[in-house]
């Protein structure tokens, strides 16, 4: 099964994980220690993170470490960037007629 971006930020530990390593790497004990799952779930989330491209494991002596690859996020961004604009015109739109609405209420004398 091929896993994409958006398959790995739709969990919430998986997000976590990510914001844990965006600026530092940190190895995989380091990152299973702050959760309250099993070192196995936490190594199954690594994989799916690694697996889309999110994640790259580095190894230093006996230590796996983790590091962030976040320009892969700019998937996200991209389709994300298409609602932004549709409701900042939308949002746009209602500002302007509530703006005529205030106008016409004063000139109304209301």
């Amino acid at each position: 099964m091929r896993r994409d971006t958006f398959q790995a930020i739709a969990d919430p530990t998986r997000r976590e994980i990510l914001s844990m390593i965006a600026y530092q790497s940190l190895n995989v004990n380091s990152v299973a220690e702050n959760f309250d799952v099993s070192r196995t779930a936490i190594y199954k989330h690594i994989k799916i993170l690694t697996e889309c491209g999110l994640i790259v494991m580095k190894q230093e002596g006996r230590e796996r470490y983790c590091e962030a690859r976040m320009e892969k996020l700019t998937e996200v961004a991209d389709w994300i960037e298409q609602y932004r604009k549709f409701w900042t015109n939308k949002l746009d739109s209602l500002e302007n007629y509530l703006e005529e609405l205030q106008a016409k209420n004063k000139k109304d004398g209301k």
